[in-house]
Parts: structure tokens; C-alpha cells; sequence
């Protein structure tokens, strides 16, 4: 059964941003929980009263770590390396039984050229190509019986080297596309291995979204 108390955790975890402006003590519990009377009367279906709310919202308790980790803080100030490269296109095409033919002609083409990128992601459905916008006249000859679902260009990545036990530290992800979040840098795609996590971003915000990565150490 459904109670007021249910409905405010329900609501707050999917806003973490909220969450954690409740956690940090910083939040109007009068003004929130006004703006939540209607969306609870309707989970309830019945009128609630702000109060009621306001009151759960005070009882509410956010997870203890949630961005007050001295453990994530640390790894966030000791971020490795941080590369960005420039001049990338992103193609997306329909999986087959021959995509595979394809990405190994890239793969042989591309070699160990260090100042190629080159990122390749198998969904169910379909699969991305990342790559330095010098090759696209390989990718276009290659991929050219496959069927093409979206093409990108002028974008940028931005690497960054993570600690080797980054799988085991929650949070450090939310860190990153919550600075990212608020700095209204919309993210073009995304692609990590074990210890490295690269950002896409369209070429006109990778210096907004560069400087905000960067602010992490602080």
C-alpha cells in the first residue's frame, strides 16, 4: 500500500539533483513540498495536504554517501589524464549478418595509426562507429551494402583515465554527468572500457564541457 512517505522516495529518486539538494540541507521543505501536493494526491488519488508532505520530507533520509564520499571525493580529485580530440563523425548502422566484415576492413585499415580515434559499440539492434572524420571515405566504402541509420559529424571526445578500481566506487559516473547536467551540455554519445571514459559532445561545446571535467579535481 501506498503511503505519502512511499510516494516522496519514489519522486525524490528520480530527481536525483533534488535528492541531493536535500541531502546538503539546502532545500525549502514548504516551497517542495507545495510543488508535490498535486502529483501525490495523484499517486494516492485522494487530496493531500502540503503539511503531510512537508513532513515526510523531513524524515526523509537520502542515501549517507551520496556525494559526500571521502573515498569518491578523492578519486575525483586524482582524475588521470584528460584528452580531447577533435574533428570526429558518428555513423550508426542497422546490424547484419556482414557488419562485422566491415568493421574488420576498418580495423585492418585504421592499424595501429595512434593518431586515428576510432571507437566501435554493438547494440542489439544496431552499431556505432566513432571515428576521426579523415577516415569517413574508408567507413562510406566499406560499410556501403550496410544500411545507415544516422551520420554525425564536427564532433569532439573528451577522454578521461579513471583509477583501476573506479567499478568498485559508486557515484563516480553521476559525478560526471551531473556537472556536465549543469552546465547544459547536452551529451552526443558515450563510450568506456575497464579504466577509461570518453564523452561525445558537438565541437561547439567541447571547451564548456572540457573546463567543467576539468573542475572535478576541485
Amino acid at each position: 500500500m501506498k503511503t505519502i512517505a512511499s510516494c516522496v522516495e519514489e519522486l525524490l529518486l528520480a530527481q536525483p539533483f533534488l535528492e541531493e539538494a536535500i541531502s546538503r540541507n539546502i532545500v525549502n521543505y514548504s516551497a517542495l513540498a507545495n510543488e508535490l501536493v498535486e502529483p501525490i494526491s495523484e499517486m494516492l488519488r485522494k487530496p493531500i495536504k502540503s503539511g503531510a508532505i512537508m513532513m515526510a520530507l523531513r524524515r526523509y533520509s537520502p542515501p549517507r554517501d551520496l556525494g559526500n564520499s571521502v573515498r569518491l571525493k578523492k578519486v575525483l580529485s586524482n582524475l588521470g589524464d584528460i584528452t580531447v580530440r577533435s574533428n570526429l563523425a558518428n555513423y550508426t548502422y542497422k546490424n547484419s549478418n556482414t557488419l562485422y566484415e566491415s568493421h574488420a576492413k576498418v580495423i585492418r585499415q585504421v592499424g595501429d595509426k595512434s593518431n586515428i580515434f576510432y571507437a566501435f559499440t554493438r547494440g542489439i539492434h544496431e552499431s556505432n562507429i566513432v571515428i576521426s572524420s579523415s577516415e569517413r571515405e574508408h567507413i562510406e566504402t566499406y560499410f556501403a551494402n550496410e544500411t545507415r541509420i544516422g551520420l554525425q559529424t564536427d564532433l569532439s571526445a573528451i577522454s578521461i583515465n579513471l583509477p583501476e578500481d573506479n567499478t568498485k566506487i559508486a557515484g563516480l559516473y553521476y559525478q560526471i554527468f551531473k556537472r556536465l547536467a549543469w552546465e547544459g551540455i547536452t551529451l552526443y554519445e558515450v563510450v568506456s572500457t575497464t579504466n577509461e571514459f570518453t564523452v561525445l559532445v558537438e565541437e561547439q561545446y567541447v571547451n564548456k564541457a572540457f573546463s567543467a571535467i576539468k573542475r572535478l579535481h576541485a
